[in-house]
């Protein structure tokens, strides 16, 4: 199955960034690929670098919902799932939220961003409640995908129960900043995750200068026994393809030994403390 990042820049212009990232969506398609992911926020500026303010929530939109909608219609156009990532508004709740749109154009479900962090230039407290939705995988047209947003990839449990479920592919649309962690931690990171839980996993980062980050780029996918098999470059507007054969995850350590020697029963009162 091949499968594409749309790595891209984001300015304070909305209907352009999501005009690119419809063109990027195409020309993803016209190459082959039968999936396709996106960046943390991809279609709009990174609002946590500043505090949240009383009109702050105002920027989010709901799920279904303008971004949605365009992208649905693309996908039944091209035939392909695409995952997508948004400031999302629910009534009087707002979410960091990952829709996943199949390959008719039909939005199969969403994921919350689970865990939220507060830190200089990460005030996300202000933007999101905690998600709400668990950790689900979504059986499309491409195989059974799960997502697990930026921050919720530090977190081996919640990488865990993607994999439980029977995800093939972890997207992970990623909001990092050059300098954030030192040299390849990030990468090792998702690295360790595949090889442990016997999926692939695609991580989409931001790129381009913002009011207060640099966002870096470097998007990239690992296979089940841990390698980087596509990694794109820093600092650039790009589309990262990677080819990935999902019959690699049956044969893998994880799922033909660490998954099946779990001892659920002896940790579970631990891991809900």
């Amino acid at each position: 199955m091949l499968i594409a990042l749309v790595q891209q820049h984001a300015t304070a212009d909305k209907a352009e960034n999501v005009a690119r990232g419809l063109r990027a969506f195409e020309t993803a398609a016209r190459a082959g690929a039968q999936l396709v992911g996106f960046a943390e926020l991809a279609f709009e500026p990174f609002y946590p670098q500043t505090p949240a303010g009383p009109a702050s929530r105002a920027q989010a939109e709901p799920v279904p919902g303008p971004l949605t909608d365009a992208f649905a219609a693309k996908a039944r156009e091209l035939g392909v799932v695409v995952v997508l990532n948004l400031f999302e508004r629910d009534g009087d709740r707002t979410f960091d939220c990952s829709p996943v749109i199949d390959a008719d154009g039909t939005l199969i479900g969403r994921t919350r961003m689970v865990h939220i962090t507060e830190y200089t230039c990460f005030h996300e407290q202000g933007y999101y409640t905690p998600g709400d939705k668990g950790a689900p995988v979504y059986r499309t047209q491409a195989g059974k995908i799960g997502v697990a947003i930026c921050y919720d990839r530090h977190y081996p449990e919640y990488m865990r129960a993607l994999a439980v479920a029977g995800a093939d592919l972890v997207v992970v649309p990623q909001a990092g900043s050059v300098g954030e962690w030192p040299e390849g931690l990030y990468e090792a990171e998702m690295r360790v995750a595949a090889f442990q839980n016997g999926y692939f996993v695609a991580l989409c980062n931001r790129v381009g200068r913002e009011e207060k980050l640099v966002f870096g780029g470097e998007s990239f996918v690992c296979g089940p026994d841990g390698t980087v098999i596509a990694r794109a470059a820093q600092a650039v507007d790009t589309i990262l393809y990677a080819d990935l054969d999902l019959a690699q995850n049956t044969t893998s350590h994880a799922r033909q030994l660490f998954l099946q020697h779990r001892r659920p029963e002896l940790y579970a009162d631990w891991l809900s403390r």
